[in-house]
């Protein structure tokens, strides 16, 4: 990412970064550490506390693990006036001392925990690091195939790291959650247009804007024009073409986790929805779920896994 203005940087986020949420622990010990993250998971993205009360309690605190390791390295590329790779790099070294049981920051001492009882893999964590590395420097992307290959290593991790918190690791339960989590970026990035443009960040391949006639200068727009509504169009298209390949993870995920993923399905099925009704133009606003309607699909999740656990006593599942 090119050097933005401080304004910029903060009109293009929402949230608090990770640091300013909660006090970091004086010292490094587990349950001040673990506290830590339960703190900046709830304070810092309302989804992941609906989402988290889904699963067991046994997972709560590995979820609260993982997601404000993911926030924190978001965060660090993210909130840097300038060029943030200095400061990655050395998140990564950190990543290293965590998994060789050395780890040297609260976030990282809640992650080894997490990492050594799930017997979880570098690779993902690693991979995530990498994609806001690569955010440094890429600031838009030639084709739909160049977008992939970064949401393989910006969105995949996460779901391969909440499947192996549930010992799931097979090859076609994998490819399913691959397939829901570039949907869910894919959506975000097309949720976000303007967002990212004032970050420095073209996400819309260039091919599809050279197809559609749309330049770069249309994205500074008050408003998208009929080129660019019909680019986002096409985009919120093949995002739900990711939505309808992973769908039969809801069904075929241990069954700890499928409230959670067919929550986070839902809702990304949602925001496309909510793109399509504002006329695909998310320039003059970002369209987004109500909170009623985010309650609704919570519910619809745990009456699902209710309605599980009853089916599992009674003997049909």
């Amino acid at each position: 990412m090119p050097p933005v203005n401080i304004v910029a940087g903060q009109a293009a986020r929402r949230d608090l970064p990770a640091w300013q949420l909660a006090p970091l622990p004086a010292d490094l010990c587990l349950p001040a550490a673990q506290a830590f993250c339960r703190q900046v998971a709830a304070a810092h993205y309302e989804n992941f506390t609906v989402a988290s009360r889904l699963v067991p309690p046994a997972l709560r605190q590995d979820f609260a693990n993982v997601y404000t390791y993911a926030r924190w390295s978001d965060d660090l590329a993210d909130e840097a006036v300038g060029d943030a790779t200095e400061s990655l790099a050395a998140w990564r070294e950190g990543l290293d001392r965590c998994v060789a049981g050395q780890p040297d920051h609260p976030v990282y001492v809640a992650l080894a925990d997490t990492i050594a009882r799930r017997r979880l893999s570098i690779e993902p964590f690693a991979d995530l690091l990498d994609a806001f590395s690569q955010d440094q420097w890429q600031h838009q992307y030639a084709d739909r195939n160049q977008l992939l290959d970064y949401c393989r290593r910006s969105a995949n991790p996460v779901g391969r790291i909440v499947l192996a918190l549930a010992d799931c690791r097979d090859d076609a339960r994998v490819a399913l959650s691959d397939a829901i989590c570039t949907g869910l970026q894919l959506v975000n990035f097309w949720q976000d247009v303007r967002r990212d443009r004032l970050a420095g960040r073209v996400y819309l391949p260039a091919a599809d804007m050279q197809r559609h006639g749309v330049s770069e200068t249309m994205l500074d727009a008050d408003r998208a024009g009929p080129e660019l509504i019909s680019l986002l169009a096409d985009e919120v298209a093949w995002a739900r073409s990711f939505f309808d390949r992973g769908q039969p993870l809801g069904r075929t995920a241990p069954v700890v986790l499928r409230p959670a993923i067919r929550l986070f399905l839902a809702g990304g099925r949602g925001v496309a929805d909510a793109i399509e009704r504002a006329g695909f133009d998310t320039l003059s606003r970002r369209p987004t779920l109500s909170r009623p309607a985010k309650f609704g699909l919570a519910a619809r999740a745990a009456t699902g896994m209710v309605c599980g656990k009853l089916a599992r006593l009674l003997g049909r599942e």
